[in-house]
């Protein structure tokens, strides 16, 4: 077992999430469902889901159905999905908006769960870390108008 673990609070969607991303990701899957035993809180009902452990690239969270509360999932805390090419942008950015999601800004966005996504090209840190303040500077000013990013248009912008 990994020494950290990303938890996720929903209602009653742990089991659907956890299926969910399972889908969403290449490598990623379902490693275990925790049901209720019985004879524990009175308002859980025994053999509803508790827990739903998956994994994301080697990466363990758990899907907790805490139950309903005041507080929802917000942008203070985002997963950055690393992508080769433009191809794996559109993918991500596409299943992860499906069913209810949505494109934020800046290659932002929420899912149908509310999670907050970033989907960022490799090359991105790249072009606004070149030592060439100006080269930059025109990718970062490019990467600010845009919804989903854009490689191609990343790298024209820095080329100027």
């Amino acid at each position: 077992m990994e020494k950290i673990i990303t938890c996720l609070w929903f209602d009653k969607e742990a089991e659907d999430a956890a299926q969910y991303y399972a889908s969403v990701f290449r490598n990623a899957k379902v490693t275990a469902v925790t049901r209720a035993p019985g004879g524990g809180e009175p308002h859980v009902t025994q053999g509803a889901v508790l827990t739903a452990e998956f994994e994301i690239e080697g990466r363990a969270f758990v899907a907790l159905n805490g139950g309903k509360v005041d507080f929802s999932f917000n942008d203070s805390i985002s997963f950055q999905v690393m992508c080769d090419d433009q191809a794996e942008v559109d993918e991500y950015s596409s299943k992860l908006t499906a069913d209810g999601g949505r494109e934020v800004q800046c290659g932002w966005l929420k899912d149908k769960y509310g999670v907050s996504w970033q989907i960022v090209p490799r090359i991105f840190p790249r072009l606004i870390g070149d030592p060439d303040p100006a080269k930059a500077a025109r990718a970062m000013r490019a990467m600010m108008q845009m919804i989903k990013l854009d490689i191609a248009t990343l790298e024209e912008a820095a080329r100027g």
